[in-house]
């Protein structure tokens, strides 16, 4: 990852995120989800000058929830900026609507812990040079 001097402007501002300004999502996520998860995840974490909503550097993933103003035309576009800027990391963004927490809160946890722990296991098989374990044995065989 690119190492990028922070602007002191923008660690106090996630500060205050992870403080008083979650959204009720946001919160019910954190408490009742990453708080107790076995992996660690960070809240309102800065990462290549953005604040991302959950990250877990062990899998090298992004959580992001979205609120209403993510689906204009201008949210649209920013949000594939943005997540493209963090994606050249080798990180992954994963992005859900407010909604889907509020209608469907266990199936995103059941997705969030799939996706997590299948990154971690792509990574460690990555720095083993591990290409799958799936794979015929050398010689066809």
């Amino acid at each position: 990852m690119v190492k990028v001097k922070l602007d002191s402007r923008l660690k106090t501002f996630a500060s205050s995120m992870r403080s008083d300004d979650s959204t009720d999502e946001e919160r019910k996520l954190w408490y009742l989800f990453f708080k107790k998860y076995k992996i660690k995840f960070r809240r309102q974490k800065v990462l290549d000058g953005f604040i991302a909503d959950f990250y877990c550097p062990l899998a090298k993933l992004v959580i992001e929830l979205d609120g209403s103003q993510h689906y204009s035309d201008y949210g649209k576009t920013y949000d594939q900026w943005r997540s493209g800027i963090i994606e050249k990391n080798g990180i992954l963004v994963l992005r859900f609507s407010n909604m889907d927490i509020r209608k469907h809160f266990d199936g995103v946890c059941l997705m969030i812990d799939h996706i997590t722990r299948r990154r971690i296991q792509e990574i460690i098989e990555a720095k083993e040079g591990v290409t799958s374990r799936l794979s015929p044995p050398l010689g066809g065989e």
